[in-house]
Order: C-alpha cells, then structure tokens, then sequence
C-alpha cells in the first residue's frame, strides 16, 4: 500500500490545507488568532514552567 498509502495522505493534507485556508480567511477567525497571537506574546520570555536556563 505503499505508493496508494502516500497518495490517499496526500490528498488528505491537501484538503485539511485547503479547510484551513478558508477558515482563516474569514474575519471572526483572524480575530480571534490576532487575540491568541497577543495573549501569547504578552506572556513574554516566561517560558515553560520547570524549564530553567
């Protein structure tokens, strides 16, 4: 099923891109990625918790 196995795969990303892209394109959506995006970046340089450089 190797050759057949790699060609369903592929077109299933294909489309899960394509969903993507269409939901992104919408404006609720990129509102709310511009919210998640600003939450994420307030945070800052805190990192993981546990995690000590």
């Amino acid at each position: 099923m190797g050759f057949f196995g790699k060609a369903i795969k592929s077109g299933i990303a294909v489309k899960a891109l394509k969903v993507a892209q269409r939901e992104m394109s919408k404006p609720q959506n990129q509102r709310k990625a511009r919210e998640l995006l600003q939450r994420v970046s307030r945070r800052g340089g805190q990192g993981r918790p546990g995690t000590h450089r």
